[in-house]
């Protein structure tokens, strides 16, 4: 059994690229592989690995300069979600295209996982999914709405068009973790939206604090990692990855006819070329070869957020 810790800090990193080399050291030495990014914004990522290791990477994470009180929230996965571990330097740990943002200066008021389906419920609250349209798809919480963004760069454009739909209201948002939310909501506050909400700790944490029978969330969350997607008690979920356009893929989905695996799928078959594919073909060829030995294929990529 695999720890999966998912985290983020903003705080002030001078010299980003001279944290990269120990951290990422660290985390190979103790068999944690993942996705951290370092900005001068400060630090996002998940990782997966062995106990000790989950809690040495964390501690070092924790004396970086202005980490000491950084959260996470743990998981676990029966098989390494990650086939690899990669450390990188990023313009934003979380890209919006807002240099204006800054979410050490302002948020919105953050709200605890039990506290939050009381908020949701309320009429004069709007609750507003803050992730891309492939992860709403597979769920959200009822009654929220969806931007039907493609990536969290285009939330500033809807919300400028969609605005005047939400005056009088009290606005409340949610992301898979918290990280987008962080930024979404320091963006909202410097736009004059007086009352602005978020979900603390996100989906996750959600799906981890309150009871199914409670539960205001419909459907399960996609997670940037094998695992695709969890369910509450953050059990593993039902979805696979189209390993050609990298969307979340259910059962149903596959029984499409053209849906290939590794290939192609309903959503992504007019998205590439027959050359495309015949390079797909010969990747998934690799993948099942690498599997059939009981390893993971370098090239078996995983979305970012």
């Amino acid at each position: 059994m695999y720890v999966v810790a998912a985290l983020y800090k903003f705080t002030p990193f001078e010299a980003p690229e001279d944290l990269k080399g120990p951290l990422d050291a660290l985390c190979k030495s103790m068999g944690v592989k993942g996705t951290l990014l370092l900005a001068r914004e400060g630090i996002n990522g998940t990782i997966a690995g062995p106990r000790d290791g989950i809690d040495a990477v964390l501690a070092h994470i924790r004396a970086l300069p202005g980490c000491s009180d950084i959260e996470w929230k743990e998981s676990t996965a029966v098989e390494m979600p990650f086939p690899r571990m990669k450390v990188r330097i990023k313009r934003e740990i979380v890209t919006m295209g807002q240099p204006d943002v800054d979410p050490t200066a302002a948020v919105g008021t953050y709200v605890e996982a039990e506290d939050w389906n009381d908020l949701i419920t309320r009429n004069d609250v709007v609750v507003i999914d803050t992730r891309n349209d492939y992860e709403v798809e597979i769920g959200t919480f009822a009654g929220a709405v969806d931007p039907q963004t493609k990536s969290f760069g285009e939330f500033p454009e809807w919300w400028a068009k969609n605005a005047s739909k939400f005056e009088g209201k009290k606005v409340a948002m949610f992301c898979t973790g918290g990280i987008r939310c962080e930024k979404s909501t320091n963006y909202l506050v410097g736009q004059g939206v007086e009352d602005v909400f978020h979900l603390k700790g996100g989906i996750l944490k959600y799906l981890e604090k309150v009871d199914e029978k409670d539960s205001r969330w419909n459907g399960e969350c996609f997670v940037f990692d094998a695992r695709v997607s969890v369910g509450h008690g953050l059990v593993q979920g039902d979805y696979e990855l189209c390993h050609a356009c990298r969307r979340p893929i259910s059962d149903a989905d596959k029984q499409d006819k053209n849906f290939e695996q590794g290939v192609s799928c309903a959503r992504c078959i007019d998205e590439h070329s027959d050359e495309d594919r015949t390079r797909f073909r010969e990747r998934q060829k690799q993948i099942e070869l690498a599997k059939a030995r009981g390893e993971t294929h370098f090239r078996e990529g995983l979305k970012e957020m």
